[in-house]
């Protein structure tokens, strides 16, 4: 019989090749493995996961329903005693990729969870030599956080992600790397959006929800800060350049509308622009932001603004049926607050006097010239001359003109009546627009001088809170 050649079998097949070291390594570890059970020989020995997270992204804040949605990637490390092998027996492959359905894992959770986000799918995990399992997965985190939006837009806030182990009490957390490193790795942080991350905070800490019972739980404190640039150039400079708007109108004349109208049209605009803001604004069920305050004061000091142009403005006109100005407003406005206010101009309520008893003297001198004419003369040293030589045409002159002489001295009568009247509601015109004019200076400084205290204060605050 023939031989047949080395390496080969009967029948002319070659022998199969020796399987791969990894199948090998996959078939020795799972074969009898049981995923069902915590991976320790002795019950009492507790699994210690060492647990790390860095912020990616930071996708959304609601705080209507107070929920921030954040992109984490999330690391577990912990030690599996039945996934251990020599890796001379193996290659010396020290290190193998698993399905992690087929192995045990911890039951890991975050205590804030309120929604599942859309997170892919890491189906392995890694598995040392020693038992070391590594699982690396990135996770979108929709977590329940108490949002304070009163500093809104200069806001910061202060959102806690809790690991703990839902079930086992003998399940112990630590951190993976140093709370040093974890604090300022922004390393894979996306800083272009709304919201900068400052810092990431970790503290342990144990909690029991029986007396025999403790669980650990893990906590990371994510420190993020919004940016105000938008909201500053959106929403706060139209509201400063509509209230200096409002400052400026002060110098129209009171005496005149056209402030009246050029401050409603004012007030108008601001509840426009409130309205098309009010989406922007962030809302809770808690409390309003100091934003909308803002907005709502400077809305009140417009309608000030606008009850103070009105008032002026009735001041000033229809004097006519006005009465004169009390003493004591005279007293109180025309002289001791002019000096308060370091008004120069206070000469046109004395000069509208001085006029006024100017006329009253000229109608006094015609008057007393009618009445020298009644003679019948139109110069009375005439009538001295010629009384001596025509008495009797005088005398018949001036019994024939009588009634006429009487019917101009009645009408002259009325007229110095209409001129003292007419001056008179003129001086009571003057001393009301003087007032007018006094107690407008004196309403615009103090709503002044409230504005620039209301900005101050905001200023103030909302520069603390950004430099905290």
């Amino acid at each position: 019989p023939l031989s047949l050649p080395a390496g080969t079998r009967q029948g002319g097949r070659p022998p199969e090749p020796d399987e791969p070291a990894l199948r090998r390594l996959s078939h020795y570890l799972l074969a009898r493995y049981q995923k069902g059970t915590r991976p320790v020989r002795d019950w009492r020995t507790t699994t210690n996961v060492a647990i790390d997270l860095m912020v990616y992204a930071i996708l959304s804040v609601d705080e209507k329903n107070q929920v921030l949605t954040t992109y984490i990637w999330y690391r577990q490390h912990w030690t599996d005693e039945f996934l251990r092998w020599e890796p001379e027996r193996f290659d010396n492959l020290t290190q193998i990729s698993l399905p992690a359905e087929s192995i045990w894992v911890p039951d890991i959770l975050i205590n804030e969870f309120v929604d599942v986000g859309k997170s892919p799918h890491v189906p392995y995990v890694y598995v040392g030599h020693h038992g070391e399992v590594q699982n690396l997965k990135p996770i979108q985190v929709m977590t329940a956080c108490s949002l304070d939006i009163y500093n809104f837009p200069f806001d910061v806030q202060n959102c806690s992600l809790t690991f703990t182990s839902w079930l086992h009490h003998n399940i112990n957390l630590a951190l993976w790397r140093q709370p040093e490193l974890v604090k300022f790795d922004r390393s894979v942080f996306m800083n272009q959006g709304e919201w900068e991350l400052l810092y990431v905070l970790s503290c342990f800490q144990e909690f029991s929800v029986k007396s025999s019972d403790s669980y650990a739980e893990m906590k990371f404190y994510v420190v993020i800060r919004r940016r105000p640039l938008f909201y500053t150039v959106s929403l706060l400079l139209p509201s400063i350049f509509l209230m200096v708007m409002d400052i400026v109108g002060f110098y129209l004349p009171p005496n005149s509308g056209e402030r009246v109208s050029f401050k409603i049209t004012l007030l108008l605009g601001y509840s426009v622009f409130l309205i098309i803001v009010s989406d922007t604004l962030p809302a809770t069920a808690v409390g309003t932001p100091l934003i909308g305050i803002y907005f709502v004061v400077c809305m009140a000091l417009l309608v000030i603004s606008l009850t103070e142009t009105i008032l002026i403005v009735r001041l000033v006109h229809k004097q006519d049926l006005q009465p004169h100005v009390p003493d004591w407003v005279k007293r109180l406005l025309l002289e001791r607050a002019t000096v308060l206010l370091c008004i120069r101009d206070r000469k046109k309520f004395g000069q509208s006097r001085t006029q006024s008893s100017d006329i009253s003297r000229q109608v006094e001198n015609n008057d007393s010239t009618a009445k020298l004419n009644h003679y019948g003369c139109e110069d009375p040293r005439e009538c001295e001359t010629a009384g001596g030589s025509r008495p009797a045409p005088a005398f018949a002159g001036q019994a024939e003109g009588s009634p006429l002489t009487h019917g101009l001295l009645r009408e002259i009568a009325a007229i110095r009546q209409f001129l003292e009247k007419r001056e008179e509601f003129r001086d009571v015109a003057r001393e009301w627009l003087q007032v007018g004019y006094v107690l407008d200076v004196l309403l615009f400084r103090a709503y002044l001088a409230a504005v620039l205290a209301y900005s101050v204060t905001l200023g103030t605050l909302w520069s603390v809170w950004r430099d905290a």
